[in-house]
């Protein structure tokens, strides 16, 4: 299997590119925020996936392995496919993805092409309390093609008592209007720091940072 890719970018297309490796072409498909991070005539690492079928042998490439990652998640998803999946990695980041995951967001998944309200509510559904991890190269860092990656090394959902405030409170904050992504934002921001709270005053703590627009969007 080939997981790794390393050569000049020879051609960029609107869903794939062609890495030249000493001379032979790969044919790599990928989502646009990896395409957009290429470059003609430059070298470039991919991390890939192979997928083998009866009449079809594809090359998936990722940026960095959060994207990988996550490709191998979403597509665990029934009617997720492969198509699909670099759709929604081409509308969000691994961070949006767990964020969206986490607030039960399925209208961030309908941006992507090919994601419909039950295939949304799907994915959210099977993956509320997934892991995402990522493998870890020599030297302790994350398999990785961006030298600066900075990312936490796993992704974890809440406990089941913090996920049942921030749930009650984002609720009630999309009842007043807000944003589902913007109100989880907000309610995970005031159940962290006021973990002994009860709902009714996380509410009012989350309305204060709406009215500061402190929090991190």
């Amino acid at each position: 299997m080939i997981a790794k890719l390393r050569g000049i970018i020879d051609t960029i297309g609107e869903d794939c590119c062609i890495i030249d490796v000493n001379g032979v072409g790969y044919e790599v498909a990928a989502s646009a925020k990896t395409l957009s991070k290429l470059q003609l005539g430059e070298e470039t690492t991919l991390l890939t996936i192979m997928t083998v079928r009866e009449d079809d042998i594809s090359l998936f490439g990722f940026a960095d392995a959060w994207e990988k990652e996550w490709f191998n998640t979403l597509t665990k998803v029934q009617g997720v496919g492969a198509k699909v999946c670099l759709s929604i990695l081409s509308v969000l980041t691994p961070t949006q993805l767990s964020q969206a995951i986490g607030a039960q967001d399925k209208a961030s998944f309908c941006r992507a092409s090919g994601v419909g309200p039950k295939l949304a509510a799907r994915i959210v559904t099977e993956l509320k309390d997934k892991i995402v991890t990522v493998p870890i190269a020599v030297g302790g860092k994350p398999l990785t093609s961006d030298t600066n990656e900075s990312a936490t090394i796993t992704q974890t959902p809440q406990t089941e008592v913090d996920y049942t405030k921030s749930e009650d409170v984002t609720s009630a904050l999309v009842n007043l209007g807000y944003q589902r992504l913007e109100a989880y934002h907000a309610a995970s921001k005031v159940v962290a720091a006021n973990p002994e709270a009860n709902v009714a005053t996380l509410i009012r703590l989350a309305l204060k940072e709406f009215a500061n627009k402190e929090f991190d969007v």
